[in-house]
């Protein structure tokens, strides 16, 4: 798995800082520009597995470039180019600290919440009769913010966003109309694929200059679930386990081999066939959220292909 890039440390011009995320880098360069990068490395239950997956950063960064360029009619976004098939450049932003989860279907935590007998999610009632992976009469949010100690994102009512100073309510309240905004969109692009976008979360900051914007990643596999809706309802009405587009495959995969994150627990290896599925599986996401046929790009060598580039379109600022 020598083809790939799991770590970077360049020296662009104007560079004031470096922040490495589980899986993106983001660069801050004077004049307010941001450099993301997006690795391959994978993250499952807030723990980076030791190796990458070929291609992975360059289908998350095309989706959801592509899928900002589809929603930006209704909420503004960071991105104003992307110069490398692993790279998005847009403007410096503060970003807010939570997540803004929405789910239209009873899926993933908030299934494991329910099986546990809670019928409250972030402050939101569950109704009493739902099997996994029903839909809920409606779709909720349910917020997500990074702990205090540690880097476990944790679940997090409207209420105490707003008593907490979290968040402003007149800056909440625009984040929850852009969710449900982008949600909705989310929703038809997915039909028009055959797919049910299931859940997803999205991020939002502010620029200088005070507007809110959408930030990092959109209705990509890692930040999405989604489900082929041919055949939903059938396996709903037999209780079968749904068929689904999203990295849920590798964490039924790290829970069928111990691991869920949690202390104590022993992190199983990959094998270099098993990555290998884990990349096809993720260009075969690629194709189906998006209707396209994914373009390798060279692996030679990625960084330098990746400095070469955005070096390039910086020149032209």
């Amino acid at each position: 798995m020598s083809h790939t890039i799991t770590d970077t440390n360049f020296e662009f011009p104007g560079q004031k800082s470096v922040y490495k995320g589980k899986v993106r880098e983001v660069y801050t360069l004077q004049n307010d520009i941001l450099v993301m990068i997006a690795t391959d490395r994978l993250s499952a239950f807030d723990v980076v597995m030791p190796k990458g997956i070929p291609y992975k950063g360059q289908i998350l960064n095309q989706i959801a470039t592509k899928m900002m360029a589809q929603t930006e009619d209704l909420v503004p976004n960071w991105l104003i180019s992307t110069p490398d098939p692993n790279v998005a450049i847009g403007h410096a932003c503060e970003p807010f600290k939570v997540e803004m989860v929405i789910r239209g279907y009873m899926s993933g935590h908030a299934a494991r919440e329910y099986k546990a007998g809670r019928r409250l999610l972030c402050g939101v009632p569950m109704p009493e009769g739902m099997k996994e992976n029903d839909a809920f009469p409606e779709p909720i949010i349910t917020p997500a913010t990074k702990a205090e100690m540690g880097d476990h994102d944790e679940d997090i009512s409207r209420e105490d966003i707003l008593a907490r100073g979290i968040v402003s309510k007149e800056d909440y309240e625009i984040l929850e109309k852009y969710t449900r905004a982008l949600f909705k969109r989310g929703t038809e692009l997915a039909a028009e694929r055959g797919l049910i976008l299931v859940d997803t979360k999205y991020e939002f900051g502010k620029t200088k200059s005070g507007e809110i914007v959408l930030i990092d990643e959109i209705h990509t596999p890692d930040s999405s679930r989604y489900f082929y809706a041919d055949g939903y309802q059938e396996r709903q009405d037999r209780g079968e386990a749904q068929k689904q587009l999203s990295k849920e495959f590798v964490r039924q995969w790290l829970i069928s081999n111990g691991f869920q994150g949690i202390e104590g627990q022993v992190l199983p290896i990959m094998s270099d066939e098993y990555i290998e599925t884990v990349s096809e599986r993720y260009i075969e996401l690629y194709e189906n959220i998006t209707g396209e046929a994914f373009v390798r790009a060279d692996l030679t060598n990625i960084n330098e292909r990746i400095e070469s580039n955005v070096l390039n379109y910086l020149n032209t600022l």
